[in-house]
């Protein structure tokens, strides 16, 4: 019994390790992207946004920051809400992230939240380049999370 749990440890923390070391082994182009990003500001003034954005800011600073900089996200080129939510969801399977259902929700309800005010203009860019229906379908979720917290 010692042994099988002793073999499943190390099978976990091997994972673990060859996780972040395949999140380390970028592209070059992406590597100098992620890079960019994290050079800009790592928080953002939240104070005028609505109460229920400004909770869910503290779970995306939290959790977001567990396993790279807060900046990363924070001055990414990602605006779309099926942009973000890819992203969250490749980041909640990641080993280690720990996040739960709920609070993936929660920093999905922000960044499309964050991306309509803050990024707006990039935004408005971005939807003016997709197709009537991926505009739709984004108009409609940042509605809906708007909508949720007026």
């Amino acid at each position: 019994m010692a042994a099988v749990l002793l073999g499943a440890i190390a099978l976990g923390v091997t994972g673990i390790g060859l996780g972040r070391a395949s999140a380390q082994e970028m592209d070059a182009a992406t590597k100098a992207r992620v890079e960019q990003f994290e050079k800009g500001p790592a928080t953002i003034d939240v104070s005028k946004y609505p109460q229920g954005m400004q909770e869910s800011y503290q779970v995306f600073s939290q959790k977001c920051s567990q396993c790279h900089k807060l900046s990363r996200p924070i001055n990414s080129d990602y605006v779309l809400p099926d942009q973000w939510s890819r992203y969250i969801k490749r980041m909640m399977y990641k080993p280690g992230s720990n996040i739960s259902g709920s609070e993936a929700k929660k920093i999905y309800e922000f960044v499309v939240y964050d991306s309509s005010v803050r990024k707006k203009t990039a935004l408005d860019a971005k939807l003016q380049t997709v197709t009537p229906d991926e505009r739709k379908t984004a108009e409609d979720a940042i509605k809906k999370v708007a909508d949720q917290n007026p």
